[in-house]
């Protein structure tokens, strides 16, 4: 097993993504707070972490932290918008201190809908310049895209922009939307697509991928609406090989070690060949609609053997209990950022596209 864990390092952000999970809080992290929870990973023989926000560059801390569970034997990654990674010194820096992989979050290559998504214009430039930057400091790189209503019809579009213009990524990680928490939770009919909106762009996309040769996962999709590509869901992996998922969340759920990856399921799947092996509907904020969902006849056994006969990182487990230690704390400083951005955010949320 090849589990990772993450670390919120911060949940303030510097740009409003009108459907964002994972809002400002008053939680905040110090050195000392995240390398107990680097230690637990590393204790528990966990593969990597992976160090997340809200945006973690904006802690001055994450070089620091990166260094340290490199030093643990962690491979590092992280999550980033990239409007930091953009600056080359500083990516040089997180190359240096051991950040091996970074994803970079892109919604869409159409400059006004990545700004109206963002709330923040000028943003996509950014991000292509931090892929340049990352990748002339070492850096391996990805691309996540969180799967809405706004860019579901052109998901391909962005792929064949970077198989183009940035050649050097080799993965791509996509996330169906998750209308249950923090912004997308109060807007979920304004960003939640429809499964039937995103699955031919989807499906081109995977094809492209496919063809020239580069990887990619798929998370919150249910099998029969990428059965051709099953063996690259997330949850379909988690389930043939028995995987966790600890994140260490910086607000008052903490942490969460994720070990059951089944969701919403509707009558129509009891048939499908695919329902042991799917995490069905993700929609704990019932913004999709389970009438969509339909049974799939194609075979297990083979999703299954192409994912068990696939080489991986393997380290035994050690203890399967959620650490008794706290993740960040409430200080003055946190609760006047978060009455800042939430400040913030009423005056520049994101505009309607």
């Amino acid at each position: 097993m090849a589990n990772l864990g993450y670390i919120q390092v911060v949940r303030h952000c510097n740009h409003f993504c009108g459907f964002c999970s994972n809002p400002s809080t008053p939680y905040v992290h110090t050195f000392e707070t995240m390398r107990v929870l680097v230690d637990d990973l590393a204790r528990r023989g966990y593969f990597g972490v992976i160090l997340t926000g809200g945006e973690p560059t904006l802690h001055p801390d994450l070089p620091k932290i990166a260094r340290y569970a490199r030093q643990q034997g962690l491979h590092v990654r992280m999550i980033t918008n990239g409007s930091r990674l953009a600056e080359v010194e500083f990516a040089k820096d997180l190359a240096a201190a051991g950040v091996e992989l970074a994803h970079v979050s892109v919604y869409s290559v159409r400059a006004e809908v990545e700004a109206g998504l963002r709330g923040v214009p000028g943003t996509l430039a950014r991000a292509f310049g931090a892929l340049d930057a990352a990748h002339a400091a070492g850096i391996e790189l990805a691309v996540n895209c969180v799967i809405n209503r706004d860019n579901a019809d052109h998901l391909d579009e962005n792929v064949r922009w970077f198989v183009e213009h940035h050649p050097y990524v080799r993965h791509f990680v996509w996330n169906a939307l998750d209308p249950s928490m923090g912004r997308a939770e109060h807007d979920k009919a304004r960003f939640t697509p429809r499964l039937a909106d995103f699955e031919l762009s989807l499906h081109r996309a995977l094809s492209i991928l496919q063809q020239t040769g580069r990887t990619f996962r798929v998370e919150k999709v249910p099998l029969c609406y990428m059965a051709d590509f099953a063996w690259a869901s997330t949850e379909t992996r988690k389930i043939v090989k028995s995987e966790e998922r600890i994140v260490h969340f910086l607000d008052e759920k903490q942490t969460v070690r994720q070990t059951a990856w089944e969701h919403v399921y509707s009558d129509a799947c009891t048939p499908c060949s695919l329902r042991a092996i799917c995490g069905g509907l993700f929609d704990r904020g019932n913004g999709y609609d389970p009438a969509e969902l339909h049974p799939v006849f194609v075979s297990k056994a083979a999703i299954v053997s192409r994912i068990a006969s696939e080489p991986e990182h393997v380290r035994p487990i050690a203890d399967p209990a959620p650490p008794a230690v706290p993740v960040g704390r409430i200080t003055l400083e946190g609760e006047r950022r978060f009455a800042a951005q939430a400040r913030a955010e009423q005056r520049r949320g994101p505009k309607p596209t």
